[in-house]
Order: C-alpha cells, then structure tokens, then sequence
C-alpha cells in the first residue's frame, strides 16, 4: 500500500512512528561513538529513556505479555510495522529490545557497517532462525548448504537431522574448516549458505573468516559464524566479512547461568540468492517480524533482562578467564596423563595463527598499552588411558562442577561424547574430530591455582 492509501489517523502515527526513528538513529550514533564497556554498560537506554520509565537508571522488565494501542489507528499502524511498537511479546517487547541494541552495538563495534540483532530463546533457536529461511522455496531442486563439522552438537543434530533427514536438505560438511579448498569443493549452483564456528565446541577448531567470507560472496552467498566461545569482547565476524553471527547468549554471555538466550546479529545488506529483498536489507529485522513471528522463538522479558546485567561486564570478564584458561591449557600440556590439549592460544594447536590474527581482547591497548591476544574460556583436553580414565578424572573432579554448560563464573566439566555429541553416534562425532578421551573445560572466575589443583588431583587419580 502507499502512505495514500492509509487513513489521516494512520498516517499520523506513521509520521510519530518517524520521529521514533530518527531519535533511536541518533541515539545508536551516539553510542557507536563510545568504547566497548560504556556501550555494554549502557546500550540504548539514556536519561531520556529513564525519565520515561519512573526515572529508574537499570532497563525495567516489560513483564506483560502485550501492549495497549491508543486507537484503532495505532493498533493497525504498530502490526503492519509501520512504526517501532512491540504489540504482543511473541513478536517484540521493550526489554529485549535493550538486550538487542545492546548486542548489535557491540558486535558491530569497530566495524564500518550497521548491524541489527534478534534475541531468542536460546542459541538453537537462533542457529535455526539463522539458518531456515534460506532455506524455504526449494523449488524442485535439490538444495545444500556448507558447514563446518566441527560445531557443537545441537547444530549438528538440527542440520544432519532436522533439515538433511526429516526435510531432504543436503549438508555438505568441511572436515578442516582451515582447508579453504575444501570449502570451495562443496560450494554449487544450488548452495544457500556457508556456515563455520570460530573456535568451535567442543574441539577449539578455527577457521579464516576473511578468506571464507571471500568465496561466499564471489557465489553470491551469506556466510553465518557462530561465536558463541569468543564473544564480540575478543573477536567481532562482522568486521572479518561475516555477515550474520550467531551467539548462545546463555553461555558467556549470560556467564551467572540464570538464564538461556540466544541471538542472532546481521549486517545491513547481505547476500542471498533467494528470499525476497527484506531479507537482504535487514536480515534480523525480517527473520524477527516475519519468520520469527509465525515460529514464535521468543525470548522471555525477564530472561533479557538477565542477559543484559551479565553482558555489562562482558570484557573485563572475557580477559581474565582467557588468561586463566591459557595458564590451565599449559598446565595440562604438560601432564603425564593428558595425551593432548586444544585451545586456540597454543602455538601448537592447528590454526594459531589464525586465532592470534582474529582473537583480540577489545579496546586492550587501553589497559595493557598495546594490543593483546586473548582466547577465551573454553579448552579441551584428551585423557590418556582411554575411556575409563577419562571417566575417572571426570568423576574425581571436586570443585570444577560436572555439567553439560559452558561461559559460566564457575568453572565446568563435561565429557561430551556422552553429553553435548552424545547423540551423534560414532560415524557423526568421527567426523567432528570429537574423541571419546575429551573433556571439555570451561575455565571460570575462580584463581587458576585453584582450578589447577582440582585438575591435578584428579588427573593424579589415574594410574598409569
């Protein structure tokens, strides 16, 4: 429809609707003028916003499940989304809407781009909603997209069963996402996406985001990076090419372990051979109000709030775990009883120099002088002695706490060819490089020497 063909009353809330934006534009402008921490302590939300919210200085809980319109008018304005309101919490709500700017802000940091996000339910919901709707419309042809095998184990179930065997949807898998000749290899005529972790879960794998994001776009393809280990305070996709990152906001982001969350975040403007041109202006505002709208991944409002008070202290966070797990990481390299060990800040680890080329603490040159490498959280290691050693030092284990999370304050333990791949089988978790000896460690707040001890004792345990 033309802005004629709406009623007077309409087009005088698409015209508040207007004046809504433009003040949002330069509040957003403002904000990509500030440094990483003040962008995560703050977000969207100022003075102004405050004053309209009773004056509380923290971002409020819009707990309701809709919102009241003045009119008729109004109401048909805000649901054909011709001005910013939230309507029903299915399709948006205030208090995630700070959790999104927030996470678009910081994952756009640096980068010459605009970027929108939309907040899930949960990282799987955002793989999903990342991933499907370049997939609708196969048209009689047999459609594929290219992925990484080495990825967390809820990715590889959802595209190895949920599209490639209950939907007929080809996955092409990359055994080394280092081997960019592999990628090309996979790459046809009917592919819709290209789609890698950096670093991944379980195994730390790395990919050349730059270089891959190259050959996405040479065929006309978007290519999707899940980040979820490194998170925008050591390592930004966009700024590399990417053009839209997927997050679990559960893990480090939301490291308090209260809530699950995901996101999804894209550039303006990306490529697609398919979907209608909404979807390549805005990817994350389409995927949100239509597609997302008729799935209905949301996010509850209190679990964005959650999200948010965690995300404030995201780098100083992300900085002194990454250097515990680098002490752990050499620690255990040195054993008697681990056979090997994968974190991206090893010189040893495939790919090294790779990491240290992406993998920076933000804004570190503020604090250390000089720019700084920083590699997360998150290592593995492989037992020696098989698999009832690795079960025994896993179950000796006192302090570092046995389960299946990851990006907590407090350190975590799983095996996951028991727990997060379990449901791969052999042949899937043969080709993601995820051995039966793995534990994988998720290095908390707590003094290294303190989770150092708690390893070695039980790594101690085992008789070899």
């Amino acid at each position: 429809m033309n802005s004629s063909d709406y009623s007077p009353g309409v087009e005088k809330y698409m015209a508040r609707g207007q004046a809504a934006v433009a003040q949002a534009n330069e509040q957003r402008a403002n904000m990509r003028r500030k440094k990483f921490d003040t962008i995560a302590v703050h977000g969207m939300y100022d003075m102004q916003a405050a004053l309209a919210n009773q004056g509380s200085i923290i971002e409020p809980a819009y707990l309701a499940s809709a919102q009241h319109f003045e009119n008729s008018d109004h109401l048909e304005t805000a649901l054909a989304y011709l001005m910013p309101a939230w309507g029903y919490t299915r399709l948006a709500n205030p208090t995630m809407n700070y959790l999104e700017e927030t996470i678009a802000l910081l994952e756009s940091y640096g980068c010459d781009c605009s970027a929108s996000a939309m907040a899930t339910s949960s990282g799987m919901s955002a793989v999903f909603m990342a991933t499907n709707p370049f997939l609708e419309n196969p048209e009689l042809k047999k459609i594929n997209f290219v992925a990484a095998a080495k990825c967390y184990g809820g990715t590889f179930m959802l595209f190895a069963q949920r599209y490639m065997a209950e939907r007929g949807i080809e996955v092409r898998w990359v055994k080394n996402p280092l081997d960019l000749d592999e990628w090309a290899s996979k790459i046809d005529d009917h592919t819709r996406f290209v789609f890698g972790e950096m670093p991944s879960n379980p195994g730390l794998a790395l990919l050349d985001i730059a270089a891959l994001a190259k050959l996405a776009h040479a065929h006309d393809l978007p290519l999707l990076v899940d980040s979820t280990v490194a998170t925008a305070a050591l390592m930004r996709p966009l700024q590399h090419g990417a053009d839209i990152v997927i997050h679990s906001v559960s893990k480090s982001m939301a490291t308090s372990g209260f809530t699950i969350a995901g996101a999804l975040i894209s550039r303006d403007q990306i490529p697609s051979r398919v979907g209608p041109q909404a979807l390549r202006d805005n990817f994350a505002q389409y995927a949100k109000l239509l597609p997302g709208r008729d799935y209905g991944p949301a996010l509850s409002p209190f679990n964005a709030l959650m999200a948010l008070n965690d995300l404030r202290t995201l780098r100083m966070r992300m900085d002194y775990t990454s250097r515990s797990a680098m002490t752990v990481a050499q620690f255990l390299g040195q054993h008697k009883n681990v056979e090997a060990v994968s974190y991206p800040g090893l010189s040893a680890q495939p790919g090294y120099d790779i990491a240290a080329r992406y993998m920076w603490l933000v804004d570190g040159a503020d604090d250390y002088g000089q720019e700084v490498n920083r590699f997360g959280a998150l290592l593995s290691f492989n037992v020696r002695g098989g698999i009832p050693a690795t079960r025994q030092v896993f179950d000796k284990l006192q302090m570092i706490w046995r389960a299946t999370d990851l990006g907590r304050i407090k350190s975590i333990a799983t095996i996951p060819a028991i727990s997060t791949h379990q449901q791969q089988g052999d042949t899937g978790r043969d080709l993601a490089d995820v051995a039966s000896n793995m534990i994988r460690l998720s290095v908390g707040a707590e003094h290294s020497a303190d989770i150092i001890a708690d390893l070695e004792q039980a790594l101690d345990s085992v008789s070899q």
